[in-house]
């Protein structure tokens, strides 16, 4: 039997108002669960534990998605129904970040991208950029490289400024774990530091082949700028940090326990970059 409901009017009074029996009234209060709505109860405990489990950044396509990764048959709107009853609505992005460098022209540097963000194995085709994190000790840089094939990030730098230095951090790390060979094509904006001599020599030293968008045009990099987008809504944009270096903690944790390892990204499958990373290496 179900527990007994508390009303602000006594049972007997609304349901002569509506003109029900109130024998009626207790027994369909009483009657067992349909198969229906046991398995819609089943399917909504299933998505709240998916939901949290993204810490409140899935919408309805990604609970989905990873509802059929667990073997869980079911619709996409049914997924959508069950998540609007419940109250479960994803975090929702923040206004967009204004450009960090003064644009640069150059016509010596060709764009080899050409919106182009996809490639036919990892470690052939890059894009990287800067974005910004606030914190109570100023600002906290964060220069990153994502493989175009895998949407995996193999590399990225924090530090208190966006010089040269930060970039090159980024693209050694890719390296390091030779995921960023002679080769590869990397794309990025027309910033001053993307742009600069240093930049271009250490290209150039490890066979790298660079690309830029056009100026003031921020769809020619969307790829990185999307990347950017999932971090500050579904963590910067939800914290305050106070200093730098719980900022640089946070987001480290994000890219490599989440954002690599465990979220599915819509671009290849709805799966994590790893898996695909690691579906290639087994081919």
């Amino acid at each position: 039997m179900r527990e007994d409901v508390k009303y602000a009017f006594p049972v007997v009074w609304m349901c002569r108002q509506l003109e029900v029996a109130k024998s009626g009234y207790y027994e369909w209060r009483d009657r067992p669960a349909s198969v229906t709505d046991q398995r819609r109860a089943a399917l909504t405990a299933q998505i709240k534990d998916i939901f949290e489990m993204s810490d409140s950044t899935y919408g309805y396509r990604r609970v989905h998605a990873q509802l059929r990764r667990n073997g869980v048959t079911v619709g996409p709107e049914l997924v959508r129904f069950l998540m609007r009853e419940a109250g479960l609505v994803p975090c929702q992005p923040k206004p967009k970040r204004v450009n960090l460098t003064d644009p640069v022209e150059a016509t010596d540097v060709p764009d080899r991208v050409k919106r182009e963000f996809t490639a036919p194995a990892p470690g052939m085709k890059f894009v990287g950029d800067i974005t910004y994190v606030a914190t109570a000790e100023g600002w906290l840089y964060l220069a990153t490289v994502i493989d175009c094939c895998t949407k995996e990030v193999i590399g990225y730098s924090m530090a208190d400024h966006f010089r040269t230095d930060l970039i090159i951090e980024a693209m050694e790390m890719g390296r390091r774990d030779r995921r960023l060979g002679r080769g590869a094509i990397f794309h990025s904006d027309r910033g001053s530091n993307y742009m600069s001599q240093r930049f271009s020599e250490y290209c150039a030293s490890h066979g790298l082949l660079r690309s830029v968008g056009r100026t003031g045009i921020c769809f020619d990099n969307a790829m990185a700028e999307s990347f950017f987008a999932a971090l500050k809504n579904e963590l910067v944009s939800r914290v305050t940090y106070t200093t730098r270096r719980e900022a640089k903690r946070d987001i480290m944790r994000y890219i490599e326990l989440w954002y690599n390892t465990r979220r599915l990204h819509s671009a290849v499958d709805y799966r994590p970059p790893v898996e695909v990373r690691e579906a290639y290496e087994l081919t």
